[in-house]
């Protein structure tokens, strides 16, 4: 190669390497120099409660919602308190942010966002069957059943993402059948997945 040539090269391929290798920072990847890691600040903060003048979203903690409940007993339709056959929760395992109420075993979203909700109900006869329903301001968005009629202890488990707005309530309600919740077979859980 001709000597005078050498640096117009260098100076194309660092040119060329400038866009390409600052890619990771616009796609907030970390960058790895010499073994060490940095942290790359997001140039577009979202709008999240605090921000500082670095362009990082800072997340509070209260933004943070889940919660996890159990059936300690169980739970027969003449054991509710009123005719919605909301199936009550009775050991709270997880409640981060304090918005399941275990008293009514509602949970009231705190803020409008993506939610994710899942339910295991064991029935407890067999020749039965039990039919349960994920409700969200009374309304069914999710169903599951069990209807073995030869099993004794079988699950009616589902899952499923639903949009709430700040206020929406959700619970499970019993549809059909008698539960088993002894030695906590029966349970319900939710968090917040991501705000809207």
């Amino acid at each position: 190669m001709h000597p005078g040539l050498e640096l117009p090269i260098l100076l194309g391929v660092l040119l060329l390497w400038g866009p390409l290798g600052s890619r990771g920072q616009n796609d907030t990847e970390p960058i790895i120099l010499e073994g060490k890691c940095l942290v790359v600040c997001d140039s577009t903060p979202s709008s999240e409660p605090a921000g500082n003048a670095l362009g990082m979203s800072v997340r509070s903690g209260s933004g943070r919602v889940a919660f996890s409940a159990s059936r300690q007993t169980n739970h027969e339709p003449t054991d509710m308190s009123n005719r919605t056959m909301i199936i009550y929760f009775d050991n709270i395992l997880v409640n981060v942010g304090a918005h399941f109420d275990q008293e009514s075993s509602v949970f009231l979203a705190p803020r409008r966002g993506v939610y994710s909700f899942n339910f295991h109900v064991v029935k407890a006869y067999n020749r039965q069957t039990i039919q349960v329903s994920l409700m969200v301001n009374g309304w069914p968005m999710i169903s599951a059943f069990a209807g073995d009629q030869d099993v004794t202890r079988e699950a009616a488990t589902n899952a499923g993402l639903v949009i709430m707005e700040k206020g929406d309530k959700a619970y499970l309600r019993l549809e059909r059948g008698n539960l088993m919740g002894g030695w906590k077979y029966s349970t319900f859980s939710g968090f917040l997945v991501f705000p809207l």
